[in-house]
């Protein structure tokens, strides 16, 4: 059973930034892909950003955040981040951190809590 915890969210005015982080413990953390989700308020959770396993090494993102944000990871740490610059209020959200086998389907399997992440402008 794999679990993520995310931290790092919190309230910051519009073009601040933030680094979120999500802790994952028990499974190889190497091997999956990871990602990062939103959920604003009233609105449909939305795929934001994701990296494949060590051996792929590859990321993508939403058009809504390219050059805003950028995704990592620290295998060694077994932990994913979420850097994030040049916030919008349209960047509020709750932020959920995801995980899932590195396989030919994309299937997020476990899901972190989440972290509120508000911008006011």
């Amino acid at each position: 059973q794999v679990q993520l915890v995310e931290s790092g969210g919190g309230s910051v005015e519009a073009g601040g930034s933030l680094r979120l982080s999500c802790v994952a413990s028990g499974g190889t953390f190497s091997e999956y892909l990871m990602g990062w989700f939103r959920q604003p308020p009233g609105k449909e959770r939305e795929f934001v950003a994701s990296m494949t396993a060590w051996y792929r090494a590859s990321s993508h993102y939403a058009d809504s955040v390219k050059g805003r944000v950028t995704i990592s990871r620290d295998n060694t740490k077994n932990t994913l981040y979420l850097q994030m610059t040049n916030l919008t209020p349209e960047d509020t959200a709750v932020y959920y951190c995801a995980g899932g086998p590195d396989g030919p389907a994309v299937e997020y399997e476990f899901w972190g809590q989440g972290t509120q992440v508000t911008v006011s402008s």
